[in-house]
């Protein structure tokens, strides 16, 4: 019979970093609550015998709260005969003997693993592993001993009842107070200026003139147009020349040039998540996104879809209940994923001759939107429970090791999915139904997708090749960079046509990828009704904008007239079955150090107190 291993623990407490060492694993790791939001197996040997490690999401209670903590709770119950692996921080090691005893209720086999010794000890807290271990009867080891030899001890050990008195002279907390730094950062207007100006040196280093991002796509571009074009042009052969400099050079290479700018994109979201930011973020911005029906904790999906909306969605699982999940979901298009870049940036030479504050206006217009769709939306919000991931300078060779598997993926996507897409596009387009070499006006392309060429005829293109183009980006946006680049080499039409056109690519659907996530999430028919509106929304958008800038710059005042007229009627539709529970606002701090919460009165809820350990724990509830 096969041995299964669960590793379970708190958020943030270190069991993806565990179950990677163990298991040999990949596992998404970084130093915010909810990385880990899915049963992530990897099957292994030890010794003689397969084993299979099971990494859970982060829970704080047996009968759980979020939808990750149900999960988390609903899979440990259903394998009763499984070995469980208790992760704990050395800080909250008191919190997690209450699972313990929960967990191992009837039996189990198990074994407690002390993580972030190091910065316990450190930090002023004391904690004897050897009396603990007598007291629980069961194995305590620290993260940084041979825990896969104590594993191949533990799956030989009897079914054992953890019964939890007390850690008397066991356990001495860490000094936890609020750093000067922490309290300039969640500081409601000096943190909120200082992610702002975070996030624009990164935007500016990854699409300013001369800077960094700009340079190494420069270099890339040259590569593919001066060496490879110039190889390309000596091939004696017609078709495989065209093959080779108008099918693969001319769409990879407007993909790929942008793999640097994609690259430092990443970089900032990664040191962002590993240096502990996130999580301030998200308890800053809590009060904001509470008056959008939505709470703190959404900013850990909102932040990850300016990365990839499909890994986005699914965070969206450590979210408090199904209805928040789908109102997030809902928003994430709007946010510009890395995917988008690539479009923007080939669109951004019609109309802005400094890329930085095209891509900077384009990001704040899918802010824009996304903050719409959530008040159109609102609902109810959950309580937000909230640890401050600690403060630390990121680790190189995790930030190292992320950025890699990025650009790994992103080469990967680029050589298979979009390869092929590209090929049957050149294919499609050079040559007619008895397979001769024409132009692309007599292609089968053009035959195919000339009769949806009126979609985009009011924003002054009325062209099948801009078609092609749009409907591409519902399988993957780098497509759209890619024919864009096949067909044209530099956009043709006016700048308000590419400012129009950039609007629907914000707007429309995400790719097949985020489409299959959501699915996972709400189903196959709420996924597809979303992608249909949102596309449908987005066509409609992309004529309003080409309208006001046709017409003349004042009309764009329309826009937020007209979006505040629609909020205003469906306020007053909605108001009479709105309840908004009277609000006070406690302080309150299991170590002792004052930070803003919130509780209801009417409900009478009251933010619980955690005992035990150093660090510092937050729980707002509106």
């Amino acid at each position: 019979m096969q041995d299964v291993v669960l590793l379970v623990g708190n958020p943030n407490a270190g069991k993806s970093t565990l179950f990677n060492r163990l298991a040999r694993g990949h596992a998404r790791v970084g130093n915010w609550h909810g990385v880990t939001v899915d049963a992530l197996e990897k099957r292994v040997k030890l010794g003689e015998r397969a084993v299979t490690f099971v990494d859970l999401p982060g829970v704080y209670r047996a009968e759980g709260r979020s939808m990750e903590e149900k999960f988390s709770c609903a899979y440990i119950a259903s394998h009763p005969r499984a070995a469980v692996i208790f992760v704990a921080e050395c800080a909250f090691a008191p919190r997690v003997l209450t699972l313990l005893e929960d967990f191992t209720r009837g039996g189990r086999r198990c074994m407690l693993v002390l993580t972030k010794h190091r910065r316990f000890v450190r930090e002023g807290g004391k904690l004897d592993r050897a009396a603990l271990q007598s007291k629980l009867k069961i194995p305590v080891l620290f993260a940084e001993e041979d825990v896969k030899k104590a594993v191949q001890t533990l799956l030989d050990s009897p079914a054992f009842e953890v019964s939890v008195s007390d850690m008397g002279g066991t356990f001495s907390p860490a000094r936890a107070e609020l750093s000067p730094v922490d309290r300039f950062i969640t500081h409601p207007l000096a943190g909120l200026c200082f992610f702002v100006a975070l996030l624009l040196f990164a935007f500016y280093m990854t699409f300013g003139s001369s800077m960094p991002g700009d340079l190494m796509k420069g270099a890339v571009e040259a590569l593919f147009t001066d060496v490879l074009g110039g190889l390309a042009e000596s091939i004696a052969s017609p078709v495989v020349r065209s093959f080779v400099a108008d099918g693969l050079l001319k769409s990879l290479g407007g993909v790929l040039c942008f793999l640097p700018q994609i690259a430092l994109l990443h970089l900032f979201l990664i040191l962002l998540e590993e240096s502990g930011l996130m999580s301030r973020l998200a308890f800053l911005t809590d009060g904001l996104f509470k008056q959008l029906g939505l709470s703190g904790r959404a900013v850990f999906s909102l932040v990850m879809g300016f990365g990839c909306t499909a890994a986005a969605v699914t965070t969206t699982r450590g979210l408090d209940d199904p209805r928040m999940q789908r109102r997030v979901i809902l928003c994430l298009p709007y946010i510009s994923c890395s995917a988008k870049l690539p479009v923007y940036l080939v669109l951004a030479a019609s109309f802005f001759r400094e890329p930085f504050f095209a891509a900077i206006i384009l990001y704040m217009v899918g802010v824009c939107l996304a903050v719409i769709a959530a008040l159109f939306l609102r609902g109810e919000t959950a309580p937000l429970i909230l640890e401050l991931a600690p403060l630390q300078l990121p680790q190189p060779f995790f930030v190292a090791k992320s950025l890699l598997f990025q650009i790994k993926q992103f080469i990967i996507k680029v050589a298979t999915v979009i390869l092929a897409f590209f090929i049957a596009t050149w294919l499609l387009s050079s040559f007619d139904v008895t397979f001769a070499l024409v132009p692309v006006e007599q292609s089968m392309l053009a035959a195919i997708c000339g009769k949806l060429s009126f979609l985009f005829a009011p924003v002054g293109m009325n062209d099948w090749r801009i078609t092609y183009a749009a409907l591409s980006g519902l399988i993957a946006k780098e497509n759209v960079a890619g024919a864009i680049s096949m067909f044209y080499g530099t956009f043709p039409y006016s700048a308000a046509s590419a400012f129009s056109f950039a609007i629907f690519i914000l707007a429309c659907s995400p790719c097949v990828s985020a489409i299959a996530a959501t699915a996972h999430e709400v189903g196959k028919g709420r996924a597809l009704l979303y992608a249909a509106a949102q596309t449908g929304s987005a066509l409609l958008l992309c004529y309003l904008v080409y309208f006001c800038l046709t017409f003349g710059a004042f009309t764009l005042f329309a826009l937020p007239v007209l979006a505040a007229a629609l909020l205003l009627v469906h306020e007053k539709v909605h108001r009479k079955d709105d309840h908004h529970p009277q609000s006070i606002h406690r302080r309150h701090l299991r170590t002792g150090v004052d930070v803003p919460t919130r509780a209801l009165k009417e409900e009478g809820r009251e933010s619980e107190r955690r005992e035990g350990g150093g660090g510092l724990h937050i729980e707002t509830v509106g």
